[in-house]
Order: C-alpha cells, then sequence, then structure tokens
C-alpha cells in the first residue's frame, strides 16, 4: 500500500532515539493508523534494524485480555531471545486503549527502560488524548493523523499531475498556489473526494462508495458515538449524542448557538456544551470560535461555528453530493477547514450584525495576519464589489491583499484599495493540505515543537 504523506512526519519520531518518550499515534477511527504502523516497521528493516530488534502487538486481539505492558514484554522477550532491558529495540502496540491503564504502564516502560523505544495507537482518539495529558506529560509524543487531506487523496489515486506547481521564485517566498491543468478534472475529483475521501479504504472500493453508510457511519461513526464515548465519558443517553451529532453534521460550516440547539432539542446548553467537548476530543468535529469586525474575540461564546473534520461523514450520513447541490459550498469551506486540523494554527470566523468572513487568522496582538472568503461560484469574479463584508473587514484592520475562492476562475483585481485573488477552491484546498504538511519540520527530537506557520497561500 502506498505511504501517506503523514509518513515522513511520523517516521522520524519513531527512529529518534537522543530523547526518551514513547510515541503515541492518534487519530479517527479508518484513517490509516495501522498501515502507518506496519509502514514503519518496513521503513526500520529496510534500514538494517534486525527483525527480532521488532516487536508489533496487535492488542485488541482477546488472548492480550488483562495482560499488562509489562507481561507483554516478557513475552516477547522470551519468543525472540532479545533481551529488551539492554537491547536497543522498538516495540509497537496497536490499539493500546484496550490494555487496561495503558498510559500508566507505558510511561513506566519509557522510564524503566531506555533501550526500548515504545510506539502506541489507538482508534479511541478521545480516551488516549486524555490520558496521554493527563499521565503520559514529558513521556509521551502525541502525533495525530487526520482523515486525507485533499492533496493525499490525489496522491494515493496517483492523480497529482493534474496540478502543476508554481514557480520556484513563489515557492521560495511561501506564496505559492498550484495551478489546475484542466480545472473541471480537478473539481470532478475534489467532488469524490467530498463525498467519499476522508478514508484511504473508501477511496479504493467502489461497493463501499456505493454504499458509504454501511462503512462510515456503521464502522466509523456509531463505534464513537456508541462505544468510545459513552465508555469514557459516562454518557447515558446515547440518543440524545447521536441527534446532535447529525444536527451538527447537517448544518457543518454553519453558525450555531447553544440556545438555538437547546431549543430545538429540548437539552440544557450545559449538556450539550459537554457533549460538542466530547465530539471534538473524539476528532470528530472542530469548533471555530469568532471574532468581531475589528477581529476582537467575544468574551462569551455563545456563537460558534462547527466543522466536521471530515467532510465524507455528512455523505454517509445523508446522501452523496452532486455537483450542483446547494450544500457543497458548506462542504468545500468544510473542506478547506480540515486540511488545517493536523496543525496548531488556530483559525477564526468574523461574524458582526451585517457581515461575516469565513476564515480569518490572528498574528500576535490580536492583529489580522489574512483572511480568505470560501466561495462555490464564480459570481464575484466578475462581481468583485459585491464582497462588501469581505472589503470592509480587510479596510477595518488594514488588509491590503486577499484570498476568495471561487469555482472555476482564478484571476486577480483590485477593488476599495484590496487586492483580490480569486482561486478555485479545489486548487486552494489542495494547495493548504500540501503546505501544511510540507512546510512541516521533520523532527529530529521528540520534544521540538512544530512551528506550523500559517503557509495557506
Amino acid at each position: 500500500m502506498k505511504r501517506r504523506a503523514y509518513f515522513d512526519l511520523f517516521l522520524p519520531l519513531v527512529k529518534t532515539h537522543s530523547v526518551r518518550r514513547a510515541v503515541v499515534l492518534m487519530g479517527p477511527r479508518r484513517v490509516g493508523k495501522t498501515v502507518m504502523i506496519h509502514h514503519a516497521v518496513q521503513a526500520l528493516l529496510d534500514e538494517g534494524v534486525p527483525p527480532k530488534s521488532i516487536c508489533y502487538f496487535s492488542v485488541d486481539h482477546p488472548i492480550y485480555n488483562g495482560l499488562s505492558v509489562e507481561k507483554l514484554l516478557n513475552y516477547y522477550a522470551q519468543s525472540s531471545g532479545v533481551d529488551h532491558k539492554s537491547e536497543q529495540v522498538y516495540v509497537f502496540f496497536d490499539e493500546i486503549q484496550y490494555l487496561r491503564r495503558w498510559e500508566v504502564h507505558l510511561k513506566s516502560v519509557v522510564d524503566t527502560y531506555p533501550s526500548i523505544k515504545s510506539i502506541a495507537s489507538g482508534s479511541a482518539a478521545a480516551a488516549l488524548r486524555l490520558k496521554s495529558a493527563e499521565s503520559g506529560a514529558g513521556r509521551f509524543t502525541d502525533f495525530l493523523l487526520p482523515p486525507l487531506t485533499f492533496y493525499e487523496y490525489l496522491h494515493l489515486l496517483d492523480k497529482t499531475d493534474l496540478l502543476e506547481e508554481p514557480p520556484r521564485a513563489d515557492q521560495q517566498r511561501g506564496t505559492e498556489i498550484f495551478f489546475a491543468k484542466n480545472i473541471e478534472q480537478v473539481n470532478e475529483q475534489f467532488l469524490y473526494y467530498l463525498n467519499f475521501g476522508g478514508y484511504p479504504e473508501v477511496i479504493f472500493s467502489p461497493p463501499i462508495q456505493a454504499d458509504p453508510a454501511r462503512f462510515i457511519k456503521s464502522d466509523i461513526i456509531d463505534k464513537v458515538l456508541l462505544r468510545d464515548l459513552p465508555s469514557l465519558y459516562g454518557i447515558g443517553d446515547i440518543q440524545e449524542l447521536n441527534y446532535l451529532f447529525t444536527t451538527l453534521a447537517f448544518n457543518t460550516a454553519n453558525e450555531i448557538s447553544l440556545g438555538e440547539l437547546s431549543q430545538n432539542s429540548g437539552v440544557a446548553k450545559n449538556t450539550i456544551k459537554r457533549y460538542i467537548e466530547y465530539l471534538e476530543a473524539a476528532f470528530l468535529i472542530k469548533v471555530v470560535h469568532r471574532v468581531d469586525h475589528n477581529a476582537k474575540r467575544f468574551r462569551r461564546a455563545n456563537f460558534f461555528k462547527v466543522y466536521l473534520t471530515n467532510p465524507s461523514m455528512r455523505a454517509a450520513l445523508f446522501s452523496p453530493l452532486k455537483a450542483d447541490d446547494s450544500a457543497v459550498a458548506s462542504l468545500a469551506e468544510t473542506s478547506i477547514f480540515s486540511q488545517w486540523f493536523h496543525s496548531d494554527t488556530t483559525l477564526y470566523y468574523a461574524r458582526w450584525h451585517d457581515g461575516e468572513v469565513d476564515i480569518v487568522y490572528l498574528a500576535p496582538k490580536q492583529k489580522v495576519a489574512w483572511a480568505v472568503e470560501v466561495k462555490w461560484s464564480d459570481r464575484y469574479c466578475d462581481n468583485p464589489g459585491e464582497l462588501k463584508s469581505l472589503l470592509s473587514f480587510c479596510q477595518a484592520n488594514g488588509l491590503k491583499r486577499v484570498l476568495v475562492t471561487s469555482k472555476t476562475k482564478r484571476l486577480s483585481c483590485n477593488e476599495g484599495g484590496v487586492q483580490i485573488e480569486f482561486v478555485p477552491a479545489s486548487i486552494y484546498c489542495y494547495t493548504v493540505g500540501y503546505n501544511v504538511i510540507h512546510s512541516k519540520k521533520v523532527l529530529p527530537a521528540a520534544e521540538q515543537k512544530e512551528t506550523n506557520a500559517p503557509t495557506h497561500q
């Protein structure tokens, strides 16, 4: 199987021994964590690591029920003849959440055996992230594997030749945007990505695409809602949680309020707020907060936007979209936001009494660094003066240049003293996914902080 682009960021964390840390690979279900582990094993073998110095446990197997990490390591030593207490070894624990108190035992291994490089993975993402933060501070390095970016989607399908890289001079300035050889073909793939593209298994399987609800909803979403979250947080009313998630999925990229959700569902605001926190911890949704016309944040977050971390979840819950469906615009915006979810970049949207801007990035001291307006239409390319809210926001915050997505057109114009760059949404989505991955540092040490500068262009 082809390697995901994120593999080149993950492997250095596996290989480094300069800092004593375990790597915890987490992310939503079925995004390729186990395959990435197998790719890491292959890479270690290719570099000459003795096969017996690599151990892989599929911890969800029933024979491991009730066993501790220490017990598993003893079994590895017995079967391989390798002294893991003194020899340098790599041990992979796939689906580690099935081991009771795994975080305590894994931390103990890190502290006790410097020769062991431990790599753990799990699909119960909310549980892993919570326990990793509680017990693994300074001993675990978390690595989030998100759903496929649009760049990875085309890469896995060998279709990246549909786009051309910008000139090298633009790349060196960090403001490059790819070019489409045929925008209609790119948009055709983009629509497939919106409907089916988040999961590697789905993009290669026409039978799953014919019935996404059976695979994505039953095998991924329902397991999180019915098993992972209730077991972790003690949620009693699964029906309430399921109703809320379905509502949020249908309204992805739209502004919502706790008051309106509470009134429509009959569920208390505090309960809804907790449910949203649970869904975000499970990597199903991402909450984006708003700023006002002058880019000031609100003290009370009564209104916010919620985005699916993977646009294809909406198609699985309801039905795949066609090119002319009105909801494609919301999914296009969702997909652009989803390209950022692995990074540490915090994005906002701006909203005031008579206007809105979709994406706002704030530099230090609350200054607007850049903004993007997401459209799935070429109308504004011919009528840029209609972008009144965006132009007003730029003028109020001293932005001289702004980006607006279109459906097929690419052009530049000046309106009201603001330089507007129009780029097709599919090209912009691809560019963000590519830049977020390739601008990341391949870390030589696990503790080095990632500096995800917002290379959105």
